[in-house]
């Protein structure tokens, strides 16, 4: 986590893969280091990977309720950019889709930002845009 969280460029951008499988292995390892990470995530010039592993955790864990407002702010901001790449707006969707199970009132704010992009979007965001949409009408 110190490389992560403090390393130079290539270093973070390779700890975040490693703090990835980490997380997936034992679910409880990443929650204490959430603040720092999505801080880490918001820093100006931050490498692709840290942003993408970062909510490829996120997807896969319970945010927290002190957290998840924030971090459906940066969801929404990273899905919405066009500079962003594909892998880190389909995390952010689906991380998005889960914190809508709980705050539905986001529903309708998701679902526009989706289908916005469903026409010029890739094969895999228009794959991943299916089925979060098809979920969220079942909110």
């Amino acid at each position: 986590m110190e490389l992560f969280l403090r390393g130079e460029y290539r270093t973070t951008q390779r700890a975040a893969w490693i703090v990835m499988h980490c997380a997936d292995s034992d679910k409880e390892l990443a929650p204490p280091y959430f603040n720092q990470m999505i801080d880490r995530m918001l820093q100006p010039g931050v490498h692709d990977a840290v942003k993408r592993n970062v909510l490829r955790i996120l997807q896969d864990v319970e945010i927290p309720t002190r957290l998840a407002g924030k971090i459906a702010t940066i969801c929404f901001d990273l899905l919405g950019s066009a500079k962003e790449p594909i892998a880190v707006k389909v995390f952010a969707m689906t991380v998005l889709a889960n914190i809508a199970q709980r705050e539905p009132d986001l529903k309708r704010e998701i679902t526009i930002l989706i289908e916005q992009q469903m026409p010029t979007g890739s094969a895999g965001f228009r794959s991943r845009g299916k089925k979060i949409l098809k979920r969220l009408e079942q909110l």
